[in-house]
């Protein structure tokens, strides 16, 4: 079982606290809003998916196609620890914990209180708080022991973090050999015209905007093999499988 590296301080909302009280440093407007108190309440039903439809496109994925990208390229098996970055209100988190099923594991870390209050309420209602747990953590440097996880999911998060690549390392490290990744994060667009677009809201909101071969390459550095990359809209989709 993934074991924390740090002292935990006491838990009465039902996850690990593994931060203090004082909210972390933002990276913007679009991270402001996840740490808010309203955007828990409508995140899954509403933002998320509407959000999701404005970036992938008319044509793109819903949000159904996301759970079964995800699933697919994370080649979950009963048994299998699996690590949701970034989790939320726990939507993909309780989906990889019916998939690994009773002798497995999901853990969700996130940095937002209200948004791990939901999640652990909404955990609990799905009757699945045996095999999925929620850590209160940076998803940049996870606190978790090198090679505890055979899965690591970082979905609509990667593009708000300070350093993206060094929360790729992170994720690197605390895969199995043989395990397996999942990333659903920004894409540039192919005109100059998209491109400024994009750069402009990227400066407003703190998200930033990946180059359409950089995550491709930046998993590759780091010796993931068999990674498959999906394009749609202004977003990816990027997996792969670390080296044995």
């Amino acid at each position: 079982m993934p074991e924390a590296r740090e002292t935990a301080r006491p838990a009465p909302a039902g996850y690990l606290n593994l931060l203090g009280p004082a909210p972390p440093e933002s990276t913007g407007l679009g991270q402001d809003l996840m740490l808010g108190r309203v955007l828990p309440m409508v995140y899954e039903r509403w933002w998320r998916p509407a959000m999701g439809r404005v970036v992938k496109g008319v044509f793109g994925p819903g949000m159904a196609d996301e759970h079964r990208i995800a699933r697919l390229l994370l080649g979950l098996s009963p048994g299998d620890g699996v690590l949701d970055v970034a989790c939320g209100t726990g939507n993909f988190t309780r989906d990889f914990a019916r998939a690994v099923g009773r002798a497995g594991l999901a853990v969700g870390i996130d940095v937002s209180v209200t948004m791990l209050t939901r999640a652990v309420r909404d955990t609990e209602d799905a009757e699945l708080s045996d095999i999925a747990a929620f850590v209160r953590g940076d998803a940049s440097k996870l606190p978790f022991r090198d090679a505890s996880f055979d899965a690591v999911c970082c979905f609509a998060a990667l593009n708000l973090f300070a350093d993206p690549m060094g929360a790729l390392d992170s994720m690197t490290a605390v895969l199995t050999p043989g395990g397996r990744i999942a990333l659903f994060t920004s894409a540039t667009g192919r005109t100059v015209a998209l491109r400024s677009w994009q750069g402009a809201v990227g400066r407003l909101s703190g998200m930033r905007m990946f180059e359409r071969d950089e995550l491709v390459a930046a998993l590759e550095q780091r010796g993931f093999v068999e990674i498959r990359q999906r394009i749609t809209g202004f977003t990816q989709f990027v997996g792969g499988r670390l080296a044995d």
